[in-house]
């Protein structure tokens, strides 16, 4: 299992993958809090805190988390090398860990650079240290858990296709309706109580409810029944493959 981990960060950063998606991640971001003018600015925001950047992280990452993971069981079966990984002495379940473990952990070498808009903000404030660090690590906990479940979807996306493409226009869409396609259906009720049922069903709900510094348990039992669910499908997938 930790030569297939180790695999997967070293062909992340032999090839140009790893540094242009850390790149992409912080010049995105980047752009968005301290250039563009609009929502996210967060000069223009008026308010020297992080809440935009944890409100567009998950934005940016659902299409750069599917570009981690795309490759990870699809460009296995295009060059026929995941049967060569099956015969050896690892089980399936620790091959998709393995697969999980290394693309999480390139997702949280691209989040921590943006420890320095900590820095950032406690300069722009009026007071040195004007801001809720409870908040703030509740919203990194946050974007842990999301991009958990985001590489587990995107994994699982990956091994339902030998194409690339296919496996990252997958992930996007399998992601996007995690996030954002309960509230968006939620909006078409009109009965509020119903309407909240169906908003918890959706990872949007239980982000923004860690990222205001509460860790609740109900949260963090969604995050990682989610995260299981899809490295289940996949670990279900893959033995598929092998029969």
């Amino acid at each position: 299992m930790l030569a297939i981990f180790k695999k997967e960060i070293r062909s992340f950063f032999t090839s140009s993958i790893g540094y242009l998606i850390i790149g992409l991640f912080l010049l995105l971001n980047g752009l968005f809090l301290w250039v563009f003018k609009g929502d996210f600015n967060v000069f223009d925001y008026g308010f020297s805190d992080l809440s935009n950047f944890f409100l567009l992280a998950p934005w940016v990452f659902l299409f750069l988390i599917p570009a981690i993971t795309m490759k990870s069981f699809s460009e296995e079966r295009k060059l026929g090398t995941l049967e060569l990984l099956l015969i050896k002495p690892v089980s399936v379940l620790k091959m998709v860990l393995a697969k999980f473990g290394g693309a999480l952990v390139l997702c949280l070498m691209a989040v921590a650079p943006t420890v320095v808009y900590v820095l950032a903000i406690d300069d722009l404030g009026m007071v040195a240290g004007n801001y809720d660090i409870g908040v703030i690590l509740g919203s990194y906990f946050g974007l842990l858990f999301l991009m958990a479940s985001y590489t587990s979807i995107g994994v699982f996306a990956s091994s339902l296709s030998d194409n690339q493409i296919a496996a990252f226009i997958l992930a996007i869409v399998l992601a996007f309706m995690v996030f954002f396609g309960f509230e968006a259906l939620a909006t078409l009720l009109s009965d509020g109580t119903t309407q909240q049922l169906v908003k918890s069903f959706g990872a949007k709900t239980h982000y923004e409810s860690i990222a205001r510094g509460i860790i609740d348990t109900r949260d963090i039992v969604y995050f990682l029944g989610l995260t299981l669910f899809f490295l289940y499908l996949t670990h279900n997938r893959i033995k598929h493959l092998t029969k």
